[in-house]
């Protein structure tokens, strides 16, 4: 075990569910229920297939003996034609009927698209999951006023709960893209060497109203309205592409996010889940990185990359079939959804156990929120009868005065005193905090968050079905 190499994202990002959906045991019963598929259809259709045959398929569609058709395949270099010969083996009165009229991508394109589509199926589960976890977040903290930042530099406040409902958008915008994939997957179907459908063509004695049939009935029994109108020997590795810049979407979401956490963890105001005898730095014993938040990013940036491998898969496939594309593909598409489904696994994880420290937020308000207020004091100053230039002059010159206290001296932002104590505002303490209270520097975040929860909700209420069996978000590492 220690001496070989094994991939990181088993080991430590990835769920065991996603796991077996990339296992060999998925892929090579998808295989089996594929060949039985084409075997009931074609016996459906007329050819000489029998019952017994088609149940002693269905009998041995999980039992595979993995050692024969290593061994097989150890002689012939042919992973398909090494798992026909162990299946037959297996089911020796239905062997001479095993494949027939196929190609090997009727079995490896195939159960690519369903094995997709039940990854597709799982990373959406885990994305509403984020997105509960998220709207719970948002929730919380609707009303809770906090510095807000373009460019990283101070602006108009906002909600820490209005802040959160970007991250659910972002996530969202993630979730109708999946839809759509999902809804547009279809099947290779069954096409022959070079998609025209002729062994099939011949074995149906040149009735094609019947090759039509034989490809509806394999997409239907393999749970799929339709495949694809017409193909090369394989689907277009477009589909692959477009598949993956779903994944890649959620690690931008996700990115951005862990960036968040990261940045506001440096001003104190936010922690991720730290564990009681959890070590952040093996010199410095004090330090508490958001490690977590920084293992999204990084593990995002990896899928984000990996996005271009189908991309430029795609745009080098030749003519009806290459084999270029075969070892890429069996890396690059199981380690997208590995890595997302890990990244998944932390979103959930941080957004759920985050600590927020509201005093701390409260100081970094009040450090900003004198300069901010200026334009409400001034305002209220000039209904009260005062001179808008004279007033405008001696604010411009009490804020160069603070901030150049504030730059050089380390000292505590005292502007609002410094206007208090010059007549010509005419204001105390008092009526200058209650001009504050009054000025409503966050707008309508608070509002703004209620009403997009409320469409939240309506939308996690009609995926309550995704909540029904428990979503493993477990962090190992």
């Amino acid at each position: 075990m220690h001496d070989i190499y094994e991939n990181p994202l088993c080991r430590r990002y990835a769920s065991r569910e996603m796991q077996e959906i990339f296992s060999d045991n998925k892929k090579f019963s998808t295989w089996r229920r594929l060949w039985v598929a084409l075997a009931e259809s074609e016996k459906e259709l007329g050819l000489d297939i029998t019952d017994a045959q088609t149940e002693e398929l269905k009998a041995h569609v999980d039992d595979i003996d993995y050692e024969v058709a290593d061994r097989r395949e150890r002689e012939i270099r042919h992973d398909v034609m090494a798992h026909i010969y162990a299946y037959g083996v297996a089911c020796p009165e239905a062997k001479p009927i095993i494949h027939l009229g196929a190609t090997s991508c009727y079995v490896g394109d195939n159960t690519d698209i369903i094995i997709q589509r039940e990854a597709l199926l799982h990373i959406r589960r885990k994305l509403l999951a984020a997105i509960k976890s998220l709207a719970d977040f948002a929730e919380k903290y609707k009303s809770l006023q906090t510095l807000a930042y373009t460019h990283f530099q101070a602006a108009q406040p906002t909600t820490v709960g209005k802040r959160a409902t970007l991250w659910i958008q972002d996530l969202m915008m993630d979730l109708e893209r999946l839809d759509y994939t999902v809804a547009n997957l279809k099947l290779l179907g069954c096409r022959g060497t070079t998609g025209t459908g002729a062994s099939f063509l011949e074995l149906f004695n040149g009735d094609g109203e019947k090759v039509k049939a034989l490809e509806k009935m394999v997409a239907e029994k393999m749970g799929f309205e339709a495949s694809y109108a017409v193909s090369g020997q394989t689907y277009s590795r477009k589909v692959d592409y477009f598949t993956l810049s779903v994944l890649s979407g959620i690690a931008q979401s996700a990115q951005k996010f862990s960036g968040d956490i990261r940045l506001l963890s440096h001003l104190k105001e936010f922690d991720e889940p730290f564990e009681s005898g959890q070590v952040g730095s093996s010199a410095m014993a004090y330090k508490r990185n958001p490690m977590r938040s920084e293992r999204i990013s990084s593990l995002a940036r990896f899928v984000i990359a990996d996005t271009m491998n189908p991309a430029m898969t795609a745009g080098t496939q030749w003519l009806e079939r290459t084999l270029d594309d075969s070892a890429n593909r069996r890396i690059s598409i199981p380690e997208a959804f590995l890595a997302t489904d890990g990244i998944l696994s932390l979103y959930i994880n941080v957004i759920s156990g985050v600590t927020v420290y509201p005093k701390v937020i409260e100081k970094h308000l009040m450090e900003e929120l004198p300069f901010m207020a200026t334009e409400n004091i001034l305002m209220h100053c000039v209904k009260a009868g005062g001179d808008r230039q004279i007033l405008h002059e001696a604010i411009r010159r009490h804020s160069v005065d603070a901030g150049k206290r504030i730059k050089t001296e380390g000292g505590d932002n005292d502007l609002l005193d410094r206007i208090a104590s010059d007549p010509v505002f005419g204001l105390t303490r008092e009526d200058i905090n209650a001009i504050i209270k009054n000025g409503r520097f966050t707008g309508r975040a608070e509002e703004q968050t209620e009403e997009y929860l409320s469409y939240i909700r309506e939308v996690l209420a009609d995926n309550s079905e995704a909540f029904a069996g428990k979503i493993s978000a477990d962090v190992n590492v």
